[in-house]
């Protein structure tokens, strides 16, 4: 049975999944870059691997993609206003945040609960979009009570309270 749709309808159902949201930042040519991303993934653990995707017509990704090493900032809900201005398309993305650059090049967004350092071990052809698989060096827990941002059906959104199981 062949079930036809339309993009629309499938943008549409990918956005009833909630992801968590991650900023991925480099220094590149004397100045921070990066790119927001939804579609970050814990990949392994030996060896310690993630990964996220992006889109093939990411005029950022292939400034990032020379760079020696990428900084993964996961956001939080202090984040939640500063994404939009993370994910511009012109303009100042660093408007009103504030990042951290590692030694090796890495960028960070401040504030965040975690940080992920690592160097791109691949990038693999996937449709519109390409994935990347980083292998990490460095993990930086900053806060262990942060709340990330999530995206769900095209908006940022915090998480709610837990649902008590017991009750």
């Amino acid at each position: 049975m062949t079930n036809a749709f339309s993009t629309h309808v499938l943008r549409d159902a990918y956005g009833r999944h909630p992801a968590g949201v991650v900023f991925v930042g480099a220094f590149v040519d004397g100045e921070p870059c990066g790119l927001t991303a939804s579609s970050f993934v814990p990949v392994s653990l030996e060896p310690a691997l993630v990964s996220f995707c992006v889109q093939k017509t990411s005029k950022t990704w292939p400034k990032l993609a020379s760079s020696r090493s990428l900084g993964i900032s996961v956001l939080s809900e202090g984040h939640k206003n500063a994404i939009r201005t993370l994910s511009a398309k012109s303009g100042n993305r660093f408007a009103d945040v504030t990042v951290t650059t590692s030694d090796q090049g890495a960028v960070f967004v401040n504030s965040c609960g975690l940080w992920l350092e690592g160097e791109i071990d691949q990038i693999v052809d996937a449709g519109d979009h390409v994935i990347v698989v980083v292998r990490l060096t460095s993990v930086t827990v900053h806060d262990e009570e942060a709340s990330p941002v999530i995206f769900y059906r095209s908006a940022c959104r915090v998480l709610a309270a837990d649902i008590d199981s017991a009750g």
